[in-house]
């Protein structure tokens, strides 16, 4: 499993920047506005694959999370052209725990790096 790095201040042509959102894709604050000032986050969009971000809405709920994530998933397996740098998404502004929020990413495909505060919570 890798590891996302801390801080993501650039990208490799086939890495894609994935972080917590709202579903109006209003990315004003967090890893949001950083997808949003250097990766390409579309205003307004805050669910899914824009430029080279994704976009997982983490403000409405852990069951919508839960799909967010199983969604995400399903995405990064059928592109496995991609490295997919997944964020902390939900433990920051949205206010979840990493206990509540790593679990759902258990089973992500191998082209898709892991926030090293999630691994201690991904035991299946």
């Amino acid at each position: 499993m890798d590891i996302t790095p801390h801080i993501v201040d650039v990208l490799r042509p086939d890495e894609v920047f994935v972080f917590g959102s709202n579903s109006g894709g209003q990315h004003g604050g967090g890893a949001a506005r950083v997808a949003h000032q250097r990766f390409g986050a579309v205003w307004g969009e805050g669910h899914g694959h824009h430029g080279r971000t994704y976009a997982i809405d983490t403000m409405n709920g852990l069951d919508v999370l839960a799909d967010e994530a199983r969604s995400f998933i399903a995405y990064a397996a059928a592109h496995p052209e991609l490295r997919f740098l997944l964020t902390p998404v939900g433990c920051g502004i949205a206010g979840h725990t990493l206990e509540e929020v790593a679990p759902l990413f258990v089973g992500v495909p191998a082209n898709v790096t892991i926030p090293e505060s999630f691994v201690p919570h991904l035991s299946a």
